[in-house]
C-alpha cells in the first residue's frame, strides 16, 4: 500500500536565515508597524463623518451611506492579487510605498470633493474611498510580506500579530480624532490631514532594509489560492463575529434598553489587543494549527455568551471575550497559510489570505443582516458562535493534517 501523500511545507530560504537569525524582531517590526499606523489612521478619520458628510450634508439616504463605506473594502478585496504580485515581482517596499501615495491622493480627492454639490460630489467621495481601498491593500500586503521576508518564516505570526495591533490601534485612534478635526477645522481640514497622514509613512519605509523578490517558478494564483483555502476559510468564518459585533452589538443593546452600548466594541477591542500583546508569539512558538483551535473555541464562547446575555455587563463581557480569542486567529489561520506556499508567492498568498478577512465583511455581515431580520438581532452571535465552531473543525482539520 502506497504511504499517504503530505503536503508540501517549504523550508525557510538560506539568505533570509542569515538575516532574520541575529535581528532582534522589534527592530525589523517598529518602522513596518509605524507605516501601516499611518496608512490606517489616514483611513479612521475621516471614517466616522462619512455617514454625516453623505447623509446630513449632501442628503442622500442610508443606501448611498452603505455604498460610501463598502467602497473601500470591495476594492481592498478586488485588488488584493494585483498587490501580492506586485510585492513578489518588484519587492515589498515598491508595494507599500505605491501604496502610502496612493493613499495621499485619495485624501486629497476627500477634500477636492467639497468643491462640488450633490452627485458630483459624492462620485469625487468614491473614487477617493476607491483609491484608499487600493492603497489599504497594497501598504497591507506589502508590510506583511516585508515583516516576513526580514524576521523570517517561523516568526510570521507574530509578525502578523504587531501588524495587527498597528491596524487595528491606528482605527481606534483616527475615529475620535476625525471627529474632534470636523468640529474644529471642518470636513476639507480634516481630509487635508488624512491626505498628509501617509507621508512619513513613506519615509518610514525608507528606514526599512529593502529585500529583493526571491526568484524562481513562481505558482499560478488559482494553486496559490487552493494551498491556502483551509486556513483562509477558517479565518473567514471565526471573522463573522467580529462583523457581529461591528454591525449588530449597538441594536441588540437598544433591543434591550441597556445602557452603554459602545462598551462592547471598547471590551473588544481592548481584549483584542492585549491577546496580541501578551500572547502573539504562541503561533510561532507551538503551531498555528493548535493556537487556532484555542482562539476558534474561545471566541465561539463570547459569540454564544452574547446570543444569550441576559444584561449589558454579561453581553460587555462576552464580547471581550469574543476579542480575546479572535485576536489570534488571523496570525494562527496565518502561520498555516504560510507553511503551505512557496516564498517566491508569499505576497499573493498574504493578499489572498487577507482576502478571507474582506470576504467575511464583504459577504458575512450582510447574510448576517437577512438573519436578523427574520430572527431578531441576538441571532447574529448565535450565528457568530456556530461560524466560530466551524473554524474549530478547520483548524482541528489543520492540525491532524
Amino acid at each position: 500500500m502506497n504511504a499517504p501523500a503530505r503536503r508540501t511545507v517549504f523550508p525557510l530560504p538560506t539568505d533570509e536565515q542569515a538575516l532574520a537569525a541575529p535581528t532582534a524582531a522589534w527592530k525589523v517590526l517598529t518602522p513596518i508597524c509605524v507605516m501601516v499606523f499611518l496608512e490606517f489612521l489616514a483611513m479612521g478619520l475621516p471614517l466616522s463623518m462619512l455617514p454625516t458628510r453623505v447623509h446630513g450634508t449632501l442628503g442622500f439616504g442610508s443606501f448611498a451611506v452603505g455604498i460610501a463605506i463598502g467602497a473601500q473594502s470591495w476594492v481592498t478585496l478586488a485588488t488584493r492579487h494585483a498587490a501580492g504580485t506586485r510585492a513578489d515581482q518588484r519587492g515589498p517596499r515598491s508595494a507599500a510605498i505605491l501604496g502610502l501615495a496612493i493613499s495621499v491622493l485619495a485624501g486629497t480627492l476627500y477634500a477636492l470633493s467639497t468643491l462640488s454639490h450633490g452627485s458630483a460630489s459624492l462620485a469625487v467621495l468614491l473614487v477617493g474611498r476607491g483609491l484608499l481601498g487600493l492603497g489599504e491593500s497594497l501598504v497591507i500586503t506589502g508590510a506583511l510580506a516585508w515583516g516576513v521576508a526580514l524576521a523570517g518564516r517561523e516568526r510570521s505570526g507574530l509578525v502578523m500579530a504587531w501588524v495587527g495591533i498597528a491596524m487595528y490601534g491606528a482605527l481606534a485612534v483616527g475615529a475620535p480624532l476625525g471627529v474632534m478635526l470636523d468640529a474644529r477645522v471642518g470636513f476639507v481640514g480634516m481630509s487635508v490631514v488624512a491626505a498628509l497622514v501617509p507621508l512619513p509613512g513613506i519615509a518610514a519605509a525608507l528606514f526599512v532594509r529593502n529585500v529583493r523578490p526571491v526568484g524562481g517558478v513562481r505558482l499560478p494564483f488559482y494553486r496559490v489560492a487552493r494551498l491556502i483555502l483551509l486556513p483562509g476559510a477558517g479565518l473567514s468564518l471565526c471573522a463573522v463575529g467580529f462583523g457581529a459585533i461591528a454591525a449588530f452589538a449597538t441594536l441588540l443593546f437598544r433591543e434591550h434598553a441597556w445602557s452603554h452600548a459602545a462598551l462592547a466594541m471598547t471590551a473588544f477591542g481592548a481584549a483584542f489587543v492585549a491577546a496580541r500583546l501578551l500572547f502573539g508569539s504562541l503561533p510561532d512558538r507551538f503551531g498555528g494549527a493548535r493556537i487556532a483551535m484555542a482562539s476558534a473555541a474561545v471566541a465561539a464562547a463570547g459569540q454564544f455568551g452574547m446570543w444569550l446575555a441576559t444584561s449589558s455587563t454579561l453581553a460587555v463581557a462576552a464580547a471581550a471575550l469574543t476579542g480575546l480569542g479572535f485576536s489570534l486567529a488571523f496570525p494562527s489561520f496565518g502561520v498555516e497559510a504560510m507553511r503551505r506556499v512557496p516564498p517566491q508567492n508569499r505576497g499573493v498568498a498574504l493578499g489572498a489570505y487577507a482576502a478571507c478577512f474582506d470576504v467575511a465583511m464583504g459577504l458575512g455581515v450582510p447574510a448576517l443582516g437577512l438573519v436578523v431580520g427574520v430572527f431578531g438581532n441576538s441571532a447574529a452571535f448565535a450565528v457568530g458562535g456556530g461560524t466560530a465552531l466551524a473554524a474549530l473543525g478547520i483548524a482541528l482539520a489543520l492540525r491532524r493534517s
